[in-house]
């Protein structure tokens, strides 16, 4: 695929970023056996990684503001543009050498999101995705799965962990689901869940609380796909709510049915 001068800026910070996490990731194993334990090492890490992704994409569009996990809102002198970045999403999944995380950059214009790239940098696959030109990972194009009875759907999910609200009430909805599905499955990236649902592995995707680093870039890549956003009511607050369902158009609303069950 051609990609334009502004996926070619995001790829760019994205790959060079995604060098840094890939050697980190790397020692990760070896950090598991000491006593100090590898929490500080990786969370210099995600620290690492946001401040190349903040030096790149500054000198490639200055001006322009931040919105990021690691560090306080950044406004830039031009308010139309604000990147939303995330430099580790599975943080928890690096933190014990599993191999699915990934960096996410989102470009919002005007309130709206317009491009998008995630990059996983040990399964080596690029997703990108742009407002209009369709969505793509490693250069093939993208296309939401096909099926349309939830029996035959494997859906995505992300479970509440420890010190996060809602546990009864998730357990509710993920029995529905499992009473309805093929499967469950739970990455632990949403950004990742979000582009495999673009990409056709998984039919659907839904989770509560969610910050907006962790789907501006990947909720693109799904409309882009041919699929459907919405927030658990239908509606279009995911990036303040946190709250978001992904599927085709029927898998969408049959998911969004089952989960208003609970």
């Amino acid at each position: 695929m051609a990609r334009s001068a502004l996926l070619n800026v995001m790829v760019a910070a994205a790959m060079k970023a995604g060098r840094t996490l890939a050697r980190d990731f790397g020692e990760v194993e070896n950090l598991q056996v000491s006593l100090k334990g590898p929490g500080d090492f990786v969370s210099a890490a995600d620290k690492k990684a946001e401040r190349t992704l903040v030096e790149e994409l500054s000198k490639a569009r200055p001006g322009y503001g931040f919105l990021a996990e690691e560090s306080a809102e950044i406004e830039g002198t031009d308010r139309a543009h604000r990147w939303i970045i995330d430099p580790l999403d599975g943080t928890t999944n690096f933190l014990h050498g599993i191999p699915i995380f990934a960096i996410s950059i989102a470009l919002e214009r005007e309130g709206q999101i317009v491009a998008g790239v995630i990059f996983n940098p040990v399964m080596d696959e690029l997703y990108v995705a742009e407002r209009g030109g369709g969505a793509f990972v490693n250069d093939r194009r993208m296309r939401v799965a096909k099926r349309n009875a939830l029996p035959d759907c494997v859906i995505a999910t992300g479970i509440p962990h420890l010190g996060k609200p809602g546990h009864a009430t998730y357990l509710q909805k993920l029995g529905h689901v499992m009473l309805e599905t093929s499967g469950v499955r739970r990455n632990g990236a949403a950004a990742l869940d979000l582009a495999w649902v673009a990409s056709g592995r998984f039919d659907g995707f839904w989770e509560d609380g969610l910050k907006p680093w962790d789907i501006a870039a990947g909720m693109l890549m799904v409309r882009e796909a041919g699929g459907f956003v919405s927030d658990l009511q239908g509606g279009d607050t995911m990036m303040q709510s946190g709250d978001v369902c992904a599927g085709n158009e029927t898998i969408h609303r049959k998911l969004l049915a089952t989960l208003a069950r609970a």
